[in-house]
């Protein structure tokens, strides 16, 4: 007798990559936002696999492919002794003589999703959607300052808070997870690499509250 459609069990859905501990597996990625003039803003980050924390971000008026090189130097100071693996895309910010250098200097282990694993990107990917539609997208994006000061507090809220391993009242970012001291010879802190993140100038009145249902990946 065949089973019908109504019946038949449903195949159980992919999981995506994991890891077992911080620093074994990073995701980059770069996304775009229209502003209100027409012009754009590209937001640029680095996430942990296991902690889902925002291990260094940047927001810029122009497409920059050598930011991702900088992120990823500025996070890769932070790690002790773990050479993370790096899941990226194929495109040009990913793939470039400056990354390719990091790659090649041992810092970092850099594979690309859906060419040299199955695995897609999606971690990061979904991060982006989470971070669009429910806060940019409810806030007025008539700058790329003022995109920059949104993101900011954003990453704030999610490494602090809405990370799965975020400790309420900590600033920044800092000290949420032991990721271990700088490697000898260089200097870095815990807390996640923006362009507004460290400017010291910004108080939380400057950007409006983010609902705590609003959610996070």
């Amino acid at each position: 007798m065949a089973t019908s459609p109504a019946t038949r069990p449903s195949a159980a859905p992919k999981l995506g990559i994991r890891a077992s501990r911080p620093n074994e597996i990073w995701h980059v990625d770069t996304t775009m936002l229209r502003l209100l003039d027409g012009s754009r803003a590209y937001l640029h980050a680095v996430i942990d696999n296991f902690s889902r924390r925002i291990l260094a971000w940047k927001v810029a008026g122009t497409f920059d492919p050598s930011a991702t090189a900088a992120m990823l130097l500025s996070a890769s100071t932070r790690v002790m002794s773990d050479t993370p693996l790096l899941l990226a895309d194929g495109g040009v910010e990913n793939v470039n003589g400056a990354v390719d250098e990091l790659i090649d200097s041992g810092v970092l282990r850099r594979v690309l999703a859906r060419t040299e694993i199955t695995f897609s990107n999606s971690l990061i990917e979904s991060w982006w959607r989470v971070l669009k539609h429910q806060w940019l997208y409810l806030n007025t994006l008539d700058t790329v300052r003022n995109v920059e000061k949104l993101v900011a507090f954003y990453v704030q809220e999610h490494n602090t808070r809405l990370s799965p391993f975020g400790i309420p009242g900590t600033n920044a970012g800092r000290d949420v997870l032991p990721y271990g001291e700088p490697r000898a010879g260089r200097a870095g802190s815990g807390a996640p690499t923006g362009s507004s993140a460290s400017s010291g100038d910004e108080s939380e009145a400057d950007v409006p509250r983010l609902r705590m249902d609003d959610g996070a990946c």
